[in-house]
C-alpha cells in the first residue's frame, strides 16, 4: 500500500511532503522556509521570528469567532538515527517509508513522526476549508530535540491564544497536562597519550534497542555505553588496560544502542577468554528477555593511535562504572511517572580528548538538580571537568483545567472508554511556552508511535486516524471567550 492511499489522506500527504525535507536539530533552513512558503502560498499571515521558529495565522472559520483562539505547536526537527549498515545522509536526503501492515516506517533511518506528524496536523487544519475552528496560530519550533532553543526563543507577545494544543506526545489514549524539565551535563578532559605497552583488542557493544531518553528509560533496555563501562572494569580485575579510544551512543535524548572501544592489555587471548566466559555471558543472560539482538563482540585488533596512561585510563573506566544511568526516582506524587532520570548518551575519547554526554530529566526542579551533582560528583573526583547547559523547566500539572475536561469528555464519548490523563517523563516544549505565557491553558496529545529516537521508530495507521477524529471535534469544541 502506498502512503498516498492511507486515510486521513490530507494527513500523510503532509507529512510526505515533510518528510521529503530534510530536517535534522540545529540545521532545519530547509524545513523553515518549506513551512514559510506553505503558510504564504495559503495566503496567510507567515513569520520567521529571530531564532527561527514559524508563526502561521488563520481566522476563525464562520460561527467560531466567539471561541476562545487556541495555538496548535509542533516541532519541526527531528532525531537523526541509523542503522550502522544504512547508507544514508540526513541533511540532504529525504526519509524512505514505507508501510508495514498497520504501521508507516522508515527504511533502516527514524521516521520522524516525532514531531512530524504533528506539524502534518497542524498543516491539514491550515490548508482545509471544511473545518470548524476559532482564531488559530500555528506555531512550527526548531531544535526541540537538542536543547528546544526554539521554545526558549520564543519572546512574550508572539502569542496571543488562549489555549495551547501541543501535539507531540505518542499514546494516543494519554491526555498529557505535565512533563519533566532536562539539563544537559557534559564531562570533559584531555590527557597525555603514549605509546601503547599490550596487544590491541577491540570490544564492540552492538544490536540495543535504544530508544527515547525519556519516554523509555524505566523499561531496563540496555545503554550500550553502560555495558561497555561494565566490561572494562571487569578488566581492571586481572589486567592493566590502557584505553585507545571509545565511540559510543549519539544524541543526548536517545538511549545508545552501540558502543566500541580499542584498548590495550598485557595479554589479549587471556582477556578475551576471560571476558567471554565471565562478564560476555553475564550480561547476554541478564539482558535476554528484554534485548535478544544484544552483541557483544570482543577479537584481536591493531592500532596506530596512541593510548592513555594505565592510570588515566583506570580514572575513566571508575567513572564510566560509577555513573548513574536510568531512572533515579520515581514520583511519590504520580503513580508510576518517572521523578528523575538520567541517559548516558555519549562517551567519546580520540587522541587523548575525553567528551561524556548525559541528559538528566526530572518533573522536580530539586531532583533534576540532585542528578546532575551526583554526576557532578563523581567525575571531579577523577579529575574532570563538568559544565551544565540547555537546562529547560518541567510543565507543572493542571488536571482541572477547563480544556482538558472538555477533551476527556469527548474522548469518553466518541470513544467509549476513558482516556489516561498523565503526566509524562519527556521534554516538552509547554513548560518552557508557559514560562512567558502563564495564563495560557495547556494540554498535549497525539497519535501512537513506538521506537521514538530509534531507527524501529514507527507511526500506527488506525490510531492515526482516531487523533485526526479526535483533534477535529476538540477544534468544534473549543469553549466560549
Amino acid at each position: 500500500m502506498e502512503l498516498s492511499n492511507i486515510e486521513p489522506q490530507i494527513i500523510w500527504k503532509n507529512f510526505s511532503k515533510l518528510n521529503a525535507v530534510p530536517r535534522p536539530s540545529k540545521k532545519e533552513e530547509k524545513v523553515i522556509a518549506f513551512i514559510k512558503e506553505f503558510g504564504e502560498n495559503l495566503g496567510l499571515e507567515t513569520t520567521v521570528d529571530e531564532v527561527g521558529n514559524v508563526i502561521i495565522k488563520k481566522p476563525a472559520t464562520p460561527g467560531m469567532e466567539n471561541r476562545k483562539s487556541i495555538v496548535m505547536q509542533s516541532h519541526l526537527d527531528m532525531v537523526c538515527q541509523k542503522n550502522n549498515d544504512v547508507n544514508f545522509d540526513f541533511e540532504t536526503q529525504g526519509i524512505q517509508m514505507e508501510v508495514d501492515g498497520d504501521w508507516v516506517k522508515a527504511k533502516g533511518t527514524t521516521l520522524g513522526a516525532d514531531n512530524g506528524l504533528g506539524v502534518a496536523t497542524i498543516m491539514s487544519i491550515l490548508e482545509s476549508s471544511d473545518i470548524p475552528h476559532p482564531d488559530l496560530e500555528a506555531l512550527f519550533t526548531i531544535d526541540e530535540e537538542t536543547g528546544m532553543t526554539g521554545a526558549l526563543g520564543l519572546k512574550p507577545g508572539q502569542l496571543t491564544g488562549q489555549i495551547l494544543l501541543n501535539l507531540d506526545t505518542e499514546e494516543d489514549d494519554e491526555i498529557d497536562i505535565g512533563c519533566a524539565g532536562g539539563i544537559d551535563v557534559t564531562i570533559n578532559q584531555n590527557y597525555s597519550t603514549e605509546a601503547s605497552n599490550g596487544q590491541i583488542v577491540r570490544i564492540e557493544v552492538k544490536g540495543l534497542q535504544g530508544g527515547h531518553s525519556g519516554m523509555d528509560i524505566h523499561k531496563g533496555f540496555g545503554n550500550a555505553n553502560i555495558i561497555l563501562g561494565r566490561i572494562l572494569y571487569k578488566a581492571l580485575e586481572n589486567q592493566n588496560v590502557q584505553l585507545i579510544s571509545i565511540d559510543g551512543g549519539s544524541l543526548r535524548n536517545a538511549i545508545p544502542r552501540e558502543s566500541v572501544a580499542l584498548i590495550s592489555v598485557r595479554n589479549a587471548g587471556e582477556f578475551i577468554e576471560n571476558v567471554t566466559n565471565g562478564i560476555k555471558k553475564e550480561i547476554l543472560e541478564e539482558f535476554a528477555s528484554i534485548e535478544a539482538g544484544l552483541q557483544i563482540n570482543i577479537e584481536n585488533s591493531t592500532s596506530s593511535e596512541k593510548a592513555l596512561s594505565v592510570e588515566d585510563s583506570k580514572k575513566i573506566i571508575l567513572v564510566l562504572k560509577s555513573l548513574h544511568n536510568g531512572v533515579y526516582r520515581m514520583s511519590p506524587d504520580v503513580q508510576d511517572l518517572v521523578e528523575s532520570s538520567n541517559n548516558v548518551a555519549r562517551v567519546e575519547l580520540k587522541e587523548g580528548g575525553l567528551k561524556i554526554l548525559n541528559l538528566s530529566r526530572s518533573s522536580v526542579d530539586s531532583s533534576k538538580d540532585s542528578v546532575a551533582e551526583q554526576l557532578k560528583s563523581v567525575s571531579e573526583l577523577a579529575g574532570m571537568n563538568v559544565e551544565f547547559s540547555g537546562s529547560y523547566p518541567g510543565w507543572k500539572p493542571k488536571p482541572g483545567s477547563e480544556i482538558v475536561q472538555i477533551m476527556e469528555k469527548i474522548y469518553t464519548e466518541k470513544f467509549s472508554e476513558k482516556p489516561h490523563v498523565v503526566a509524562c517523563h519527556a521534554g516538552l516544549e509547554c513548560g518552557i511556552i508557559g514560562a512567558n505565557y502563564p495564563e495560557m491553558e495547556m494540554v498535549s496529545y497525539g497519535p501512537t508511535i513506538r521506537g521514538a529516537h530509534s531507527p524501529d521508530e514507527k507511526a500506527n495507521i488506525s490510531s492515526t486516524q482516531k487523533f485526526w477524529s479526535f483533534t477535529k471535534d476538540i477544534l468544534a469544541n473549543i469553549p466560549l471567550k
